[in-house]
């Protein structure tokens, strides 16, 4: 059964109206940067009032972690607990595969602007808990470690931290080079690398 066939009528139109302020967002981010991102911008872009805008998100920059949730998920029996550090690290360059291809699918226009240090949604110490890639990432190397398969002395702190700056590379490379860059060829041979050299 598809989704808006298990919606209530009020889920249903709730997340139309979430799905309308985030495309506007995107519109606006588009055309015109993260400088020109307003709630009122987006509201007015949305056809939408402040109140409807904070009856699903906190803040703009709330808002544009919602991006992260309508990402292609990742098949969860990929995520089973890892019988290898071969199997961990294909995992994991997965993961970040399936990300690249939604930046793909947002553009380079989207992705340029949404990565800003002014961006407090990709500030991973106070952004509201969603799917992240680096949460599904951590989660899975924990199973790694409960199963013994990597060292419990891991410090997964800074190795799911190193992967984050990794792929934010990667993205910056790619936009950098307006889309040319080798994305997932980028992704795949430097997480690879890192992985290889920390999990053995």
């Amino acid at each position: 059964m598809k989704e808006d066939q298990i919606l209530s009528k009020q889920q249903q139109k709730s997340k139309e109206t979430r799905d309308r302020i985030f495309k506007a967002a995107k519109l606006i981010m588009k055309k015109n940067g993260y400088e020109a991102l307003s709630i009122k911008n987006i509201c007015d872009a949305a056809n939408v009032s402040n109140g409807s805008f904070y009856h699903h998100f906190k803040t703009k920059d709330d808002l544009l972690s919602y991006y992260i949730e309508d990402q292609p998920s990742i098949n969860p029996e990929v995520l089973t607990t890892p019988k290898s550090i071969d199997e961990i690290i294909e995992t994991i360059i997965q993961v970040y595969l399936n990300y690249a291809k939604y930046c793909r699918a947002l553009g380079v226009d989207f992705m340029a602007n949404y990565y800003t240090p002014k961006n407090q949604a990709l500030n991973p110490h106070i952004r509201t808990e969603r799917p992240y890639p680096i949460v599904t990432v951590q989660t899975y190397l924990e199973k790694g470690i409960t199963a013994g398969v990597i060292n419990k002395d891991l410090p997964l702190d800074e190795v799911t931290t190193d992967i984050r700056m990794l792929v934010i590379g990667n993205v910056f490379e790619w936009c950098l080079n307006s889309g040319t860059a080798d994305f997932e060829g980028n992704i795949r041979r430097s997480l690879s690398k890192y992985l290889e050299g920390t999990l053995r």
